[in-house]
């Protein structure tokens, strides 16, 4: 297969339309057009279902694109290396965060990063732990901040420590004046939690099951941005990093009190095993270790050295 016809290929993928993937790619949409048709003719299947909404993959192009989309990746990423080699770092970099550290990290590290490495595109994708391990896999991430036992991910990882779980609730609610709460007392209160498909619920259900407690989920929300929100809105407690609601908190829109048994879960740096890390990823990574250890020293993010 071409490297331009799977490079065109990942790229209209990703976008869905071939207009988008035009402008991305800097090429006509007839010549995008011919080498999507080049491909599909040595395949000798449909990759694309063209509609009204643009282009959607069929079943053979979402596993061609399973495992061609890392491969290409390595390929750019050898392009840049070379020309790195040259002068200051360039190329992408994609790094995941979860949601809960992406709300510490995302902003204040962009900043830095263009200001330092201007040649460096830098991607931040927002996700739970799950599916950010899956894109190391496949090598569609470089690197990422996300929570897991470091044992079980196969991938490169290091520790930065265990973040704490804290009660968090409306204002008004009184946590504000407690020194902690009881974690039996907390399990019993209307609580908005994540789905089961997340990690910090696991933890949650199985600190209730050791206490034989009936959790009282009426709501759950997947996206950290509307679980605090309905915090706010006092439809019930949550249990999160503090670093992650620290601006709510400082603002009195949020309250919190430490649990009377502490609730941790390990954090890490990940990228994939498989394959070097490209010059503009080292880079990147130094630089994102700094970011950390300047929030440690801020006080903006209390993680506890294993």
């Amino acid at each position: 297969m071409d490297f331009r016809q799977l490079r065109t290929f990942s790229c209209v993928a990703e976008l869905g339309s071939l207009s988008k993937a035009s402008d991305t790619l800097r090429v006509a949409q007839p010549a995008l057009s011919r080498q999507i048709k080049l491909l599909e003719h040595e395949l000798r299947t449909e990759l694309f279902t063209r509609n009204g909404r643009g282009m959607v993959l069929t079943e053979a192009g979402r596993l061609l694109l399973a495992r061609t989309s890392g491969i290409v990746r390595q390929i750019d990423q050898i392009r840049d290396d070379i020309q790195s080699a040259k002068g200051p770092p360039s190329g992408q970099v994609v790094l995941g965060l979860v949601p809960t550290v992406s709300c510490v990290l995302s902003a204040r590290f962009a900043r830095r990063c263009v200001e330092k490495f201007p040649g460096i595109s830098l991607r931040i994708v927002e996700s739970y732990s799950g599916h950010i391990v899956e894109w190391l896999h496949r090598g569609e991430m470089d690197l990422a901040i996300l929570y897991g036992r470091s044992a079980d991910l196969h991938l490169n990882v290091q520790s930065l420590g265990r973040d704490n779980i804290v009660a968090v609730g409306p204002r008004g609610c009184g946590l504000a004046r407690k020194k902690s709460v009881d974690i039996g007392w907390l399990l019993r209160q209307r609580l908005v939690l994540p789905s089961h498909s997340h990690g910090l619920r696991a933890l949650i259900e199985h600190a209730a099951a050791q206490r034989k407690i009936k959790l009282n989920v009426q709501l759950e929300a997947d996206s950290f941005r509307v679980l605090t929100s309905l915090v706010e809105e006092g439809l019930g407690f949550a249990l999160l990093p503090p670093s992650s609601v620290h601006a709510e908190v400082a603002d009195g829109r949020l309250e919190t009190a430490m649990v009377s048994k502490p609730m941790t879960r390990e954090l890490i740096f990940a990228s994939p095993i498989d394959r070097p890390a490209s010059t503009a990823s080292l880079a990147v990574t130094a630089l994102l270790r700094e970011e950390v250890a300047a929030c440690r020293k801020e006080g903006v993010w209390d993680i506890k050295l294993s």
